[in-house]
């Protein structure tokens, strides 16, 4: 009798032998059934990564994506029926493939594509009024905390990630440059959308999402953080929910 982890096993490594003992509802052999059933799972399973990860498989070409699709599917079943949910450790194992190492940015545009799709799938959340900053006093907003959604998401990089996710993606796009970037990943109007960050502004927006005060959270941000550029970027992108005062 075929257990559930050598049917598991087998049904995601080629590699492996077809289970003996395998029978279809009416008694007769199974193992054609189950071979031509694994081929569609590793198949469902590596078109579910190229959608998810489109940046990634232009940026090392069709036969490389197929190549580290298979290999990641062995290693990393899926948690959740969910496809939607299917690849959270690619970027990661990405990092990890010798041969792609000399990309140093794949696996940080691979953690951008991620973002976009937690965000695309994130909770609804009002947005906040940018009146609410009128009038306020200066020691005031610096005691307040700002609460950010829930699709927000915020990628450090060394890398020129936005740069070379656009420049692969938007034709007509800018040669991207050797600096690092920071991103915003925010959802205005349910689309979510990549917005690069001024120097800090990574910082600013980690500390109000851990709740730190609006005053702590300009202190994280550093010397030359460039406040109205990060709110004028948070307010764009219906980032802010709302502000709770002291």
């Amino acid at each position: 009798m075929v257990t559930q982890t050598e049917f598991e096993a087998a049904l995601l490594d080629a590699e492996r032998p077809v289970p003996e003992g395998l029978v279809d509802g009416q008694g007769a052999p199974a193992g054609r059934r189950y071979a031509v059933y694994r081929n569609n799972v590793a198949v469902s399973l590596s078109e579910a990564l190229e959608t998810a990860f489109p940046a990634v498989a232009k940026l090392i070409g069709p036969e490389n994506f197929a190549k580290a699709a298979g290999m990641y599917l062995r290693r990393e079943q899926p948690g959740s029926p969910l496809m939607m949910f299917y690849g959270a450790g690619f970027p990661e194992f990405l990092a990890s493939l010798e041969p792609l190492k000399p990309i140093g940015y794949l696996s940080d545009v691979a953690r951008l594509e991620m973002a976009l799709r937690e965000s695309y799938h994130a909770a609804d959340a009002p947005v906040l009024d940018p009146a609410v900053f009128q009038g306020m006093e200066e020691e005031d907003l610096m005691a307040s905390r700002l609460g950010i959604a829930p699709s927000v998401r915020i990628i450090h990089s060394p890398w020129p990630v936005l740069s070379v996710y656009n420049f692969t993606m938007i034709e007509g796009s800018p040669q991207p440059q050797p600096t690092a970037e920071d991103v915003l990943v925010a959802r205005p109007d349910y689309d979510p959308t990549p917005y690069l960050l001024p120097k800090g502004g990574a910082d600013f927006v980690q500390a109000l999402q851990q709740g730190q005060s609006f005053g702590d959270a300009l202190g994280a941000a550093g010397d030359d953080f460039d406040l109205g550029a990060t709110l004028a970027l948070l307010l764009q992108g219906g980032a802010l929910t709302d502000l709770k005062r002291p």
